[in-house]
């Protein structure tokens, strides 16, 4: 639940020249939008076939509960990643939109650090889970089972990136007052 006055200062942001990097964390985070997208239209369809398979053809299709649980990880996770970007995860603000400009921006960067140290732990154990599940199938599709903590991996790293870039642009920002 985004406030009126960041909105406003969203608007004012906007209208200001956006860097090459700012372009490509953008690029990024509608990339997973788009990916995610993709593979909701997908988890439809399969889901569509199950109901055929079984109802029509008698005839269960079994690969779709695993091939869904596996989509469904990369939807969550890429949303997620996205959402930190784009500031639009929900939140309930009005405690600190009360308060005074500083303690406001000094609870900013509290949430920023701890999405940060969030993102760089659920990077770090995800990566152990590839690297531990290589050699495991998923049962009744066969993929490694690294393929189910990947997402796990690649939404902590971006949120990493994302928030840290805001942390960053925020301080600049701070600095040429």
């Amino acid at each position: 639940m985004s406030s009126y006055s960041d909105q406003l200062s969203d608007q004012s942001e906007v209208s200001t020249p956006q860097s090459a990097f700012d372009g490509l964390l953008d690029g990024i985070a509608h990339l997973c939008i788009i990916v995610s997208g993709v593979l909701l239209v997908f988890l439809i369809i399969t889901f569509g076939w199950l109901v055929f398979g079984r109802y029509v053809l008698n005839d269960t299709p079994t690969w779709v509960e695993q091939s869904s649980l596996l989509i469904v990880v990369y939807i969550t996770c890429l949303g997620a990643a996205a959402g930190v970007r784009r500031n639009s995860h929900l939140s309930i603000d009005f405690v600190r939109e009360g308060l005074p400009a500083v303690p406001r921006d000094i609870m900013r960067y509290i949430a920023d650090l701890f999405v940060v140290a969030f993102g760089g732990f659920m990077a770090w154990q995800g990566g152990i889970l590839v690297m531990d599940n290589i050699g495991r199938p998923i049962p009744m599709i066969g993929l490694s089972e690294s393929w189910r903590a990947a997402p796990l991996a690649i939404c902590g790293a971006l949120m990493v990136l994302f928030a840290g870039t805001s942390i960053v642009q925020r301080l600049m920002k701070h600095g040429r007052k």
